[in-house]
């Protein structure tokens, strides 16, 4: 009975120790950390579950034993007994209280690992390119690109015609090889011919037939051309 409670209490001892050092270890938990962890707790669960198992194996085989001997259980011989019994049951109840702190635990543990493989999809999910289509033209984008030329779009909405041009220009020079940079030229060309620049509303124009002859809007870039040059009073190009 002293060997059974000598296992008991190493169990409880090492379940306890691995509880206190998890608080501190948690932060530091990657994915493969997170896995080891819980397994080891499952571990530890199913080692304590065991050990209470043989105690009462063991118990069991002592009061055969016992039984065998005497031919009938003493009176002193049961009071020990009841005595053993309720030790055993002190010692269950105090497994039983670390596994259900260590199941809490795992479980706290699987959502942090839950948590970060979450985050690390949102990371991933943002930093991926989008399939954009304008103006009849499908490509790749990154997010951020995406967003800094609808916010160019938003500008020119707004009629702020100036501040539009040199928005579609800092884009242009930011992502040279954008899906975007041909409708870049022609709206920053329009923002141009809006604000009366018709000079730099032609180079824009000009541009965009230069890299991208086949674009659906280089027809409309080269009759903004015309109207430009009918703007400059230069019939004689138009």
């Amino acid at each position: 009975m002293n060997a059974c409670r000598s296992v008991l209490k190493l169990g409880a001892v090492a379940a306890v120790a691995i509880m206190a050092s998890l608080p501190s270890q948690a932060a530091l938990f990657g994915d493969d950390e997170a896995r080891r962890a819980i397994l080891d707790l499952r571990g530890k669960v199913e080692a304590n579950k065991q050990a209470a198992e043989a105690a009462n194996r063991d118990l069991a085989e002592q009061l055969k034993a016992m039984i065998e001997e005497s031919g009938a259980p003493t009176r002193r011989a049961m009071l020990d007994l009841v005595n053993q019994i309720e030790a055993l049951r002190a010692e269950v109840a105090q497994l039983r209280g670390q596994n259900e702190r260590m199941a809490k635990e795992l479980a706290e543990i699987q959502q942090r690992q839950k948590d970060v493989s979450s985050a690390v999809d949102e990371r991933l999910r943002v930093l991926e390119p989008i399939k954009v289509a304008v103006d009849g033209q499908e490509f790749l984008a990154q997010p951020d690109e995406k967003a800094a030329f609808e916010a160019a779009m938003d500008v020119l909405r707004a009629t702020d015609f100036p501040r539009a041009a040199q928005l579609y220009g800092q884009f242009i020079q930011k992502y040279p090889s954008s899906g975007y940079v041909p409708v870049a030229l022609y709206w920053q060309g329009n923002a141009y011919y809006a604000g009366r620049n018709y000079k730099e509303a032609i180079a824009s124009y000009q541009r965009l037939i230069a890299r991208t002859p086949g674009h659906p809007r280089v027809p409309e870039a080269k009759l903004a051309i015309a109207n430009c040059q009918l703007e400059l009073k230069d019939s004689r190009a138009a």
